[in-house]
């Protein structure tokens, strides 16, 4: 197996919204772009499978080192390999990379965060960087496009973060910072115990509203000269936050349940935006 088709089949296996963004790509960009998200579900693996605290370090710390090993021009695996080709042309560099395996180290030492600046914090390594990578791969010319992608990636990882409250919960991982579970008046063992009030609809529906306002203030960066490139950017967004309206019409039930949307309206949704934005 090449390492293309390795990053090919990982992002498939996903089942993420983030593949149906690739599938209109010109091939090029769609191999870097698939190489970026395969290495992304690897060193998150890390996190999300591996229950003993020292190996999941020692895992981080191995990719800290093939980190140095790809742009030393020697990375020994399949991700790593199918990304070097891609460095240069795309301006992605070293320290991109290491923010996203900061955000890794983030998850694997605490499991609460006390304000928003600490989430924002979070947020902006596993995601708001991925954004800006991705937006370098898929092509601009304005700055502006950068910031849009950063202020994208923080607002669909909020999108996450509220689908998986009960999931999360349960592996004993709370992302809502701890200030405004006081100012909602939701003790943490409500979510922790999986208990739906007025108060948890209340608290979800104000992350809601940062996620759509992040998502208002990237559209709004997005110079014209550079939707077409950012099109799968785009793509996502309006899958996220077709999602997010659907966990809000179910009045937040998602800390027993797992909401979703179904792989063909994903595919409707991503050939509209992509028709929509030629």
């Amino acid at each position: 197996m090449t390492p293309d088709q390795y990053c090919q089949d990982k992002a498939a296996q996903s089942g993420s919204s983030f593949y149906y963004s690739f599938l209109f790509l010109p091939p090029e960009r769609r191999r870097a772009i698939t190489a970026l998200y395969a290495w992304c579900r690897e060193v998150d693996d890390v996190v999300d499978e591996t229950q003993d605290l020292t190996v999941a370090q020692q895992q981080l710390a191995w990719w800290h080192g093939e980190l140095n090993r790809l742009f030393a021009g020697a990375p020994t695996h399949p991700t790593t390999l199918a990304l070097q080709p891609h460095l240069a042309s795309c301006g992605l560099t070293q320290p991109m990379l290491a923010e996203v395996l900061e955000g890794m180290e983030m998850d694997l030492m605490q499991t609460r965060y006390l304000d928003e600046a600490g989430l924002d914090r979070y947020c902006h390594c596993v995601a708001g960087v991925v954004g800006t990578m991705s937006a370098r791969i898929f092509g601009y010319r304005d700055p502006r496009t950068l910031e849009f992608a950063e202020k994208l990636g923080r607002s669909l990882q909020l999108v996450n973060i509220i689908r998986d409250v009960g999931e999360d919960a349960r592996r004993g991982r709370l992302y809502l910072p701890v200030n405004v579970l006081q100012r909602f008046e939701v003790p943490a063992a409500d979510i922790m115990q999986g208990r739906h009030s007025p108060r948890f609809v209340a608290l979800m529906a104000y992350h809601a509203e940062r996620a759509r306002t992040f998502y208002r203030e990237a559209l709004a960066l997005l110079p014209d000269t550079d939707r077409r490139a950012q099109r799968a950017g785009l793509l996502m967004g309006a899958i996220y936050h077709a999602l997010l309206d659907e966990i809000e019409a179910s009045g937040f039930q998602v800390l027993n349940q797992r909401i979703s949307l179904t792989p063909m309206r994903k595919l409707w949704i991503a050939w509209k935006t992509w028709i929509r934005n030629r």
